[in-house]
């Protein structure tokens, strides 16, 4: 099973609405979703689609970036759309919080949870080791493995997580790495002990909200080689001296990703949803780029596992 993980802006999550409405019968899909606006229109949309879909969710309840101070506003706020607890999984993630979290778990009655193993945090500590082995917690989203034998005939999902994205400092460098391996997780996660693994999907797991007009634009696509490794492509503009014309860079971009894509017979929902715009000379806008590569990601994932 593959468990992406997603902050909860608006196009991460149209990228998951959509996903859950195309998938077809089949789903090997859990997002991880990081609310991260004090505002949840976006999130009240994007529950109810997934609920429909059978796209079970795992939503973070005490996101660690972003605007919301006050954890307890969002299961508030999203009061409706959370109230059956078997569409979803209870999330938090662990850094010296501990005991905050025993207490929310123990206080809103919470079973099957996810917890999410931070860098900060020590996996030898007592009183996490004592959380993790409850009854209440289900699933371990982590890379460590000494925590892994740890916890070995607890009956917990171990699920690796990795930053798998090279993000680049301008999109302008993407011109000197056109192609680079991406992923090779979903071959060897069952083998290695892993009931699941996790990343960020094409985006870097630095959280950075809004950002100027770019010099370039990059679509970043990810497409499944011979030898069943999963890379990703990067195709980008041009025309990259100024900021004006970003249509045009967009134009440059998509007519590489559409030559790509049909030269391998590439086709999904989203990449017939990329020909349509480059064919009808439509700009979508970066946002809808960044869903298009988004939900490209899902559905290949969804359809190798």
């Amino acid at each position: 099973m593959y468990y992406p993980y997603l902050r909860g802006r608006q196009f991460e999550l149209i990228a998951l609405r959509e996903y859950a409405q195309q998938r077809g019968d089949n789903n090997q899909i859990i997002p991880i979703i990081e609310p991260v606006k004090k505002t949840f229109n976006s999130l009240k949309l994007a529950i109810p689609r997934l609920i429909a879909g059978e796209v079970k969710f795992a939503l973070i309840l005490n996101p660690q970036v972003g605007e919301i101070e006050d954890s307890s506003h969002i299961t508030e706020s999203l009061s409706i759309e959370l109230e059956n607890k078997d569409n979803w999984i209870p999330t938090f993630i662990v850094t010296n919080n501990i005991l905050a979290i025993r207490t929310a778990i123990h206080s809103n009655g919470y079973e099957n949870v996810m917890l999410i193993c931070s860098d900060m945090l020590d996996t030898s500590s007592e009183h996490f080791e004592a959380l993790a082995k409850s009854d209440q917690v289900k699933y371990i989203v982590s890379n460590n493995r000494t925590l892994k034998r740890t916890l070995r005939g607890h009956n917990k999902f171990f699920i690796r997580i990795d930053d798998k994205f090279e993000a680049q400092k301008r999109n302008s460098d993407y011109l000197e790495i056109p192609e680079q391996k991406f992923t090779e997780e979903h071959l060897f996660f069952g083998e290695d002990g892993y009931q699941g693994f996790s990343d960020y999907t094409v985006l870097t797991s630095d959280f950075k909200e809004g950002g100027a007009t770019p010099y370039a634009v990059s679509i970043h696509l990810t497409y499944q080689k011979a030898n069943e490794e999963i890379w990703i492509r990067h195709f980008t503009s041009e025309s990259n001296f100024g900021r004006e014309n970003i249509q045009g860079k967009f134009a440059e971009a998509a007519r590489k990703a559409v030559h790509f894509l049909d030269e391998e017979n590439i086709e999904n929902n989203a990449s017939n949803e990329l020909r349509d715009y480059y064919n009808q000379e439509k700009y979508p806008g970066l946002g809808m780029v960044k869903k298009i590569t988004i939900k490209n990601h899902l559905e290949l994932i969804n359809s190798i596992l």
